[in-house]
């Protein structure tokens, strides 16, 4: 049997030259600039951003750069490393909601509502331009590849387009930023057509290196919180189950109508607004939308409960048991009552478990994607293999590892 695969993100430096080359093979010149955008890891916090809930996501090391030019005309070209297809020729002006007749496919749609999303706010007189992608964040994982495309190009065009809403890297919780991701958030909901709730979005510009955003979804407001595992002798272990999914495959805008549909049952603008637990649950007379609520009034209560431990000090001792408590019963929560896991989640959490991890969850929109666990360096060597051998004993395909720490926000890269 093989070792277990360990994912690396790309050395800065090498992720602007791959996609500066990936540019130049395409269109035959130098780009102007490259910015890029981090993947996320929800720590918790699971599905109830459009529920208004809390969630306390971090930025992973691993991100999407984008080589990008202005254009003089008002036509789009992109490319993409990752992807097989050829160059993706668009014009400005043709671009809409996805169902029109402006409707974007595929990788590029990410892209494309991007621009028109901001050309909705601010005008549709800006410049076309060329850009080529390159990412390492893992695709279909669970861990906000679309929304690093998304940021990475956000940030690109709020400085070529000269909107000046993203300021400074080193200081990215602020107005400007959050203002920006909502044109991302656009453009996924409505052109790549993922009814997602703005988690991601917000996580890829505006979390801090060493913290996590404890991120506010009734109103995004958010602040920093000091996340510093190596401190506390713990770190984060991704899974990476391999087994794909897709935001806009149906299985995901089913389980936000169901929590929307329930909120309006029980007269609350969001769930996140329901103050009786007992009384949401007499009032609802469908199994389905009464174990959907479940979940998403519990995983409010231990995501604000976890933002609690994180402000006491440090994950030690009985703060430490505390965590693994909260992890796993969020994982339990989303696959029992949400019923958004998978058989690979559920082995790849279960085994962590056993070795000994401080909690583990699955993470992301589930049915695939990513779980992780809480662990000390010591068994993160035994976690990886015992799971990997899990998968062997399955016949399942062999899953990914990732290492994961804190990282900083989208920003440019190469000034």
């Amino acid at each position: 049997m093989s070792a277990p695969l360990f994912v690396r993100a790309a050395v800065p430096t090498d992720g602007v030259q791959h996609a500066r080359e990936t540019f130049r093979q395409a269109f035959g010149s130098d780009a102007t600039g490259v910015w890029s955008a981090p993947g996320r890891l929800n720590i918790i916090g699971e599905h109830v951003d459009y529920s208004g809930g809390p969630c306390l996501p971090i930025a992973l090391p691993h991100r999407a750069y984008l080589a990008l030019s202005a254009r003089t005309d008002r036509k789009i070209r992109l490319v993409s490393a990752q992807s097989q297809a050829a160059v993706t020729l668009l014009d400005l002006d043709d671009i809409g909601p996805k169902r029109s007749a402006g409707e974007v496919s595929g990788w590029s749609a990410y892209l494309a509502g991007v621009a028109w999303a901001l050309e909705e706010e601010y005008g549709r007189d800006h410049p076309g331009f060329d850009a080529a992608l390159w990412s390492c964040v893992p695709q279909g994982g669970g861990l906000s590849s679309s929304a690093a495309i998304e940021c990475s190009l956000a940030v690109a065009l709020d400085e070529v387009w000269g909107i000046g809403l993203a300021g400074s890297s080193a200081s990215p919780n602020g107005p400007g930023r959050t203002h920006l991701a909502h044109f991302a958030i656009r453009a996924e909901n409505e052109v790549a057509g993922a009814r997602t709730g703005g988690l991601d979005q917000n996580a890829s510009l505006r979390c801090r290196q060493g913290h996590a955003l404890a991120l506010d979804c009734r109103d995004f407001s958010a602040r920093d919180v000091p996340f510093d595992l190596a401190a506390d002798g713990l770190e984060i272990l991704i899974i990476d189950t391999q087994v794909s999914h897709s935001l806009a495959d149906g299985h995901y805008a089913a389980r936000r109508a169901d929590c929307e549909e329930a909120a309006r049952i029980l007269g609350v603008h969001q769930l996140v607004d329901v103050d009786d637990v007992e009384a949401a649950m007499r009032a609802l007379d469908s199994q389905r939308l009464r174990r959907r609520v479940r979940h998403v009034l519990s995983e409010i209560a231990r995501t604000r409960a976890f933002g609690d431990l994180l402000d006491a000090g440090a994950l030690t001792g009985t703060r430490r048991d505390v965590a693994r408590l909260l992890l796993d019963d969020s994982h339990d929560s989303l696959r029992d009552d949400f019923e958004v896991s998978c058989p690979q989640l559920d082995v790849a959490v279960d085994t962590a478990r056993a070795v000994g991890a401080y909690g583990s969850r699955m993470t992301g929109g589930g049915f695939g994607g990513s779980a992780f666990a809480l662990v000390t360096p010591e068994i993160t060597q035994s976690v990886t293999r015992a799971v990997a051998d899990a998968y062997d004993a399955r016949g399942w395909h062999s899953p990914r590892f990732i290492q994961a720490r804190p990282s900083g926000p989208a920003a440019r890269e190469d000034e």
